[in-house]
This record gives C-alpha cells, sequence and structure tokens, in this order.
C-alpha cells in the first residue's frame, strides 16, 4: 500500500470532504481517502502509485485546485 499526502486548495465544510472523497475514490488503486478540511489536507492510500495528473484530475472534478507541496514523486 502507498499513501501519499497533497494540499488541496478551496475546501471549506464537509460538503466539500465528500466531493473530494468522492472523485479521489474513484481513480483506479485508490484504496482510501481522507481529508482534512481545516488544514487544505488530503491524504490518499492506494495500490499503485498514482500520477500527479491523476490525483489532479480528480480534484478538479471536485472543483477545488491540488497545489504543492505534496509528497508525491
Amino acid at each position: 500500500m502507498i499513501e501519499r499526502t497533497y494540499t488541496v486548495v478551496g475546501m471549506a465544510c464537509g460538503h466539500c470532504e465528500e466531493l473530494v472523497s468522492e472523485e479521489l475514490e474513484r481513480v483506479d488503486g485508490v484504496l482510501s481517502v481522507s481529508v482534512e478540511v481545516e488544514l487544505d489536507r488530503v491524504t490518499v492510500s492506494s495500490e499503485r502509485e498514482l500520477a500527479v495528473g491523476e490525483v489532479r484530475a480528480a480534484v478538479e472534478q471536485a472543483g477545488y485546485e491540488l497545489a504543492g507541496p505534496w509528497d508525491a514523486p
């Protein structure tokens, strides 16, 4: 299992958390998503290394912005 933490800009509430989680959970290989709205932090556990572009696309689909720094390669 691989765990990466990303910074997501624009989240403000529980609804934001749900939207981001739902989109990231649709990415192939994602096992779980943990969102900390107050810290603008999203941690993704996956069975394979996710490309940053995959994560960015999911976050943007939810209506938010992926920003650095993050611990993904």
